[in-house]
């Protein structure tokens, strides 16, 4: 599914925004590639508005009655109708690909006078040029002679500023995947929110920031017409300036959550030094309860229990998701005043101080984004001025066919491995093997994921660092 979606892309992606450079006026290129990719941001918003609603029903939607389970869209056993994304995001690309159909097949020739820069021959000997020059003359034939596509791969990995400017996206595109994919996944854990809710606020407020640094990305190169390494430069300022906004997600990290077995003991009178086999307490050692169930409930003493019969309850009225239990002889032991010793389904909520910390996180992944956003731009822009400008299309492609490998598959796998690590209760299926991950260390979750995303984005812009030097350098020798 993914390499069809990715030949489907081939026309807007290196040929579209190819074509856009070629055909626009000299130094307006960074004004249209930037208004594109903010009107392109409507598809994540209308994406992470349907992920919310269509995470709010339950996968098997038809053929479940909801007022029989259980659970709900807060449990970490939820699962939702993801299913319905493929159909509905399917049905949008097969209409948004109608109007390709009505462009000319002989579109008009580019402006054939053009000041091309000396970017575009960085690093390039005379015997490149006249290699560049036969190429050029050849035309499209060129391009579909196996010997001329090798000839000017050979040409593009020979150029150290495409290596090195292509190594420093993979970096910065591995980072924003990584983080990317386990967002949800941390708001759900850090702070309590649910996974619907998380798609709307990321859809609803980050995703229009995007749009909106996008934009004036483009429109930031075009105003103060920046040279190449003016660019470099104004990318490197923008990837430091997010760099600073990442550490402050450390300070917002919220403490774990108060868990009888996993972070207390089960009499809850006591923290544990680890959350692997914790004994049972005399409140529910006679219980004969299954420790690996996984059916939280909180008590009245704010405490999360596995179970209800690790909470040592005796009895319970209601029904389905509206289900108390009552005589908890484990929440009867914290010393609970008001002898109401019961608990009710799910975990219990985060506090007033972790809450105000989730707003405070949201705010600055705005203005990160909102930065970030603004030197996305520079990276379309460096592609296609660092090569020749027949291989520009060529240049694009090969650098998502990388960033897409490397970035798109090893990225979520790291991060996965290291999020992994933080896991407090694993789930058991009914093979007695292990399954998915219930609740994790709120304290390490936090410290290992933005650390991974900050130390990639460190590396991304020492990288970048580099490359403004090596076009510092280059131009300094020209001169």
């Amino acid at each position: 599914g993914n390499m069809l979606r990715g030949i489907g892309e081939t026309p807007i992606v290196p040929l579209g925004i190819s074509y856009i450079d070629d055909f626009a006026k000299e130094g307006h290129s960074s004004l249209y590639l930037g208004s594109l990719n903010a009107i392109g941001m409507i598809g994540p918003v209308i994406g992470f508005a349907l992920g919310s609603l269509f995470a709010k029903m339950y996968v098997d939607i038809g053929y479940v009655d909801l007022s029989t389970i259980r659970i709900t869209p807060k449990d970490s056993r939820w699962v939702g109708a993801w299913w319905l994304g493929f159909l509905v995001s399917g049905l949008f690309s097969i209409i948004s690909s109608i109007p390709f159909f009505f462009l000319p097949k002989n579109p008009n020739k580019p402006q054939k006078e053009r000041k091309i820069s000396l970017s575009l021959h960085v690093l390039k000997t005379n015997d490149d040029r006249n290699q560049t020059a036969n190429l050029t003359n050849q035309g499209k034939n060129v391009t579909k002679n196996v010997t001329g596509f090798f000839q000017s791969l050979k040409s593009i990995l020979t150029n150290p500023l495409y290596v090195i400017f292509l190594l420093l996206t993979l970096l910065q595109v591995s980072s924003f995947i990584g983080s990317f994919t386990y967002v949800f996944k941390y708001m759900e854990q850090q702070y309590g929110q649910s996974a619907s809710h998380a798609n709307f606020l990321l859809g609803i407020i980050t995703i229009p920031t995007v749009a909106t640094g996008m934009f004036l990305g483009g429109f930031i190169i075009k105003k103060f017409k920046l040279s190449l390494v003016g660019i470099a430069k104004f990318s490197f300022l923008t990837s430091m300036i997010s760099f600073l906004f990442q550490l402050l997600y450390f300070p917002l990290i919220c403490e774990s959550k108060s868990v009888a077995g996993l972070t207390l003991t089960y009499d809850g009178n006591n923290s544990v030094a680890s959350h692997v086999d914790v004994p049972l307490s005399y409140c529910n050692s006679e219980c004969n309860c299954d420790e690996s169930q996984w059916e939280p409930v909180c008590g009245n003493n704010g405490i999360t229990y596995l179970s209800p019969c690790l909470a040592g309850c005796k009895s319970s009225s209601g029904i389905k998701k509206h289900t108390v239990f009552y005589n908890c002889s484990c929440v009867e032991v914290t010393g609970l005043q008001n002898r109401n010793y019961s608990a009710h389904l799910g975990e219990c909520p985060r506090d007033n101080t972790c809450t105000r910390k989730f707003f405070i996180y949201v705010a600055i992944q705005v203005i990160n984004s909102l930065f970030s956003a603004t030197g996305g731009t520079t990276f379309i822009l460096l592609t296609v001025k660092i090569v020749q400008p027949e291989l520009k299309a060529l240049a694009m492609g090969f650098q998502s066919m990388v960033i897409r490998t490397l970035g798109g598959i090893l990225a979520p796998i790291y991060f996965g491995a290291l999020i992994d690590k933080t896991c407090m209760k694993w789930s058991t299926n009914s093979c007695g093997a292990q399954g998915a991950c219930r609740i994790y260390n709120s304290v390490f979750f936090g410290q290992k994921y933005p650390a991974s995303d900050i130390k990639t984005t460190r590396l991304s812009g020492r990288n970048k660092k580099l490359l403004q030097l090596y076009l510092t350098s280059y131009r300094s020798i020209n001169l």
